[in-house]
């Protein structure tokens, strides 16, 4: 059996929360693997899934043909910070339901040719889309000090972001700094040793910062949430899991002002997290927090 593109963290949570009704129009505007949209799928649900990486819509494709023969589905290549753009251009519209999942897929992570895991020795890349002409490599090797120490505190929320990014310059003096796993090293020669306690590889929040930068994550979720809510038909409900704090504040933020102004109703007054069988059973979900809001009637 081939493996799994990617496991989805909090699907069934996810499926309750948009409330898939058969024949029911609904996006999966970050398709990954496809784990949230078969359970569309297979509630009754017509799907439109979009995703910027090729490699994710192919085995998206792959997983739908096998496991959803006669289900009405449509996949496309695009950035969802173009949802709106996107829904129209493919008479998709409006929708019973919106779905993000943030972050990184499995196959992403486990992958060394794509540069996104610090424990892999493969490029330093980090691009979800090829289309993209900045890696992650130009970033490390070409801005200055400061410039890197903004990426690393802003996007990575990283309290040593000045001494790691004077110990990157100084490391691509000698020689430019060209793998995942090197850059990985270079931060964990320049951080504190880590805590008794702490479990979070010392290169994690950098990774993460450097990840966002590439593919203007956080621009583009705050470009697209308005999108969403747009394109949903009253009653439509929009469902967010995000990984990290800033997009979880991302999140928060958009549906407490969209609740303030009644154009929303939270469904989610604390975000909702994995159980503790679901971290066991898959320990990347361990971050996971799903918001969940619907789109109230117009006055």
């Amino acid at each position: 059996m081939p493996k799994l593109f990617h496991k989805p963290v909090l699907l069934k949570e996810a499926i309750e929360f948009l409330a898939v009704k058969s024949g029911e129009k609904y996006i999966d505007a970050t398709l990954g693997g496809g784990g949230h949209s078969e359970a569309i799928l297979k509630s009754g649900g017509i799907l439109l899934g979009i995703d910027c990486d090729p490699e994710a819509i192919a085995a998206a494709r792959r997983r739908l043909s096998s496991a959803c023969p006669g289900a009405s589905w449509r996949l496309v290549r695009g950035n969802f910070g173009d949802l709106k753009e996107i829904a129209l251009k493919n008479d998709f519209f409006p929708v019973a339901g919106v779905l993000f999942d943030l972050g990184v897929s499995s196959h992403q992570l486990e992958t060394d040719y794509r540069g996104f895991s610090f424990n892999l020795k493969g490029p330093l890349d980090m691009r979800m889309s090829p289309d993209l002409k900045v890696t992650a490599a130009d970033l490390i090797n070409c801005l200055g000090e400061h410039e890197l120490a903004e990426i690393f505190f802003k996007f990575g929320e990283e309290k040593f972001s000045r001494r790691i990014a004077r110990a990157i310059c100084r490391a691509r003096q000698l020689a430019p700094i060209k793998t995942a796993d090197e850059l990985a090293e270079i931060i964990l020669r320049a951080r504190p040793r880590r805590g008794k306690f702490d479990r979070t590889h010392p290169a994690t929040r950098c990774f993460q910062a450097l990840r966002i930068a590439v593919n203007d994550e956080l621009n583009n979720l705050k470009k697209a949430l308005p999108q969403a809510l747009e394109i949903l038909k009253p009653g439509g409900r929009l469902v967010v899991l995000s990984f990290h704090s800033l997009e979880d504040r991302a999140v928060k933020n958009f549906l407490k002002e969209k609740a303030e102004k009644g154009e929303i109703k939270i469904l989610t007054k604390k975000p909702i997290r994995p159980t503790e069988a679901e971290i066991k059973e898959n320990p990347r979900s361990r971050s996971g927090k799903l918001r969940a809001g619907e789109k109230n009637e117009k006055k």
